[in-house]
């Protein structure tokens, strides 16, 4: 197959939306959008964010040492695009979005009460990087919403209609292709083979695929 070569670019793709909340030492709290977050340990569970200096909340945390990272969902698409060109410098985010500020357990930053999944953070470390700092940290608490827990209190995060941000657009994930290990697990393998070839429908549902244009509506219409 032909190919084109670029320079080198941020085209790593798709990355979570995430919101970032924080709050200063008076306990003023804001809110920003980063796509440049992830997964980086898993014991410790440690995170890792990428923010410009020149941002709001960048100061606030590196000050601080702490922030909570909320997944975001389709309902939550609006006031996430929201939060990530606005700036914290000129409107409360929590207060415009009608966003609910639950108290974290761990940390001073608020958690938003409208995410399925919070994850409270202390900063353990700041690399400089060029154009962005990259905020290393521990995860000290998760808070979920019990709407998704089922009657066994398996956590359906699946149920919740999460969005990542591909390219600069903002868009709710698709059916469900598999889960972990199901290439190597009996039958799991042939049934991938099948959908790789194309002669076979990939299992599982789809997901909401309500647009960002309707969650924008809810978002506008507060409520989310």
């Amino acid at each position: 197959m032909a190919r084109e070569y670029w320079r080198p670019s941020n085209m790593l793709y798709p990355v979570p939306a995430v919101m970032i909340s924080c709050a200063d030492e008076e306990g003023r709290s804001n809110i920003m959008t980063a796509a440049w977050a992830g997964t980086i340990c898993s014991d410790p569970v440690m995170v890792s964010v990428s923010i410009r200096p020149e941002r709001y909340s960048h100061d606030v945390i590196a000050r601080t040492g702490e922030f909570v990272i909320n997944l975001t969902t389709e309902d939550l698409t609006f006031a996430a695009d929201f939060c990530g060109v606005r700036s914290g410098r000129d409107v409360d985010k929590f207060e415009y979005l009608h966003l609910t500020k639950v108290p974290s357990r761990k940390v001073s930053a608020p958690s938003i009460g409208e995410s399925p999944v919070c994850l409270e953070c202390v900063v353990t470390g700041i690399e400089k990087l060029g154009t962005h700092d990259l905020f290393l940290a521990k995860v000290v608490q998760v808070s979920v919403d019990e709407q998704y827990l089922d009657e066994k209190g398996r956590f359906a995060l699946e149920d919740a209609g999460l969005v990542a941000y591909v390219h600069g657009s903002y868009l709710s994930l698709g059916r469900k292709l598999g889960t972990f290990g199901f290439s190597v697990r009996k039958n799991g393998g042939k049934k991938r083979r099948k959908t790789a070839s194309g002669n076979a429908d990939p299992a599982g549902k789809r997901g909401k695929a309500s647009s960002v244009r309707a969650a924008g509506h809810a978002g506008r219409n507060n409520k989310h």
